[in-house]
């Protein structure tokens, strides 16, 4: 009779059992430019890919918030990335697009579009090749850093999408907004 082998402390097994490693495979990241700096998203948060189009704006919301997209009839927010990150809206040019990325939270799927600058590629990005993100010198919030990934001699920038993305901070800050609006202005949508 064979045994299966089991993770060390089970005793499904007569005798000692050593730990089972598991070999970290690599990992897909969907790589874009952003204000040029080269970021990544793990690709099994992407849905798709679509070109910069007519986004409605909405009042009321934080500037990194351009506004809604219908995609199939489903009403998608789309969120301005490098504003997100704490710098000016993006210019939209010719190679701009919405990466529609699906959230999960407690049972419930969201998807949210974020405004790129440039799709680049999908890479294959080893997890001995992710370096933790830095604790200082980021232009972007720590807590949106998953990791720093290592690609032909250079750094790509790997989002925590759950942190960036958060739709309960989205939330409250769209409600701090529309809290803070002097009276009168509770219409208005801000100037670009």
């Amino acid at each position: 009779m064979s045994t299966l082998p089991t993770a060390a402390g089970n005793p499904a097994t007569s005798g000692a059992t050593a730990p089972v490693v598991v070999e970290a495979s690599p990992a897909q990241y969907l790589t874009f430019q952003l204000g040029g700096e080269m970021f990544a998203v793990g690709i099994l948060n992407i849905k798709e890919i679509i070109e910069y189009g007519t986004v409605t704006e909405i009042p009321m919301v934080p500037p990194f918030i351009r506004g809604v997209i219908n995609l199939r009839g489903a009403v998608v927010p789309v969120i301005d990335l490098a504003s997100r990150f704490g710098g000016k809206r993006s210019e939209i040019s010719r190679r701009t697009c919405i990466v529609i990325i699906e959230l999960s939270e407690n049972d419930e799927r969201q998807d949210v579009g974020v405004v790129v600058d440039a799709v680049s590629e999908v890479l294959e990005i080893p997890a001995s090749e992710i370096e933790p993100p830095p604790s200082f010198g980021a232009r972007i919030r720590a807590d949106f850093i998953r990791g720093m990934g290592k690609v032909n001699g250079k750094f790509v920038i790997i989002l925590e999408v759950a942190k960036v993305l958060s739709v309960d901070e989205i939330a409250s800050l769209s409600q701090l907004a529309t809290e803070s609006a002097p009276d009168g202005l509770a219409g208005a949508t801000a100037p670009d």
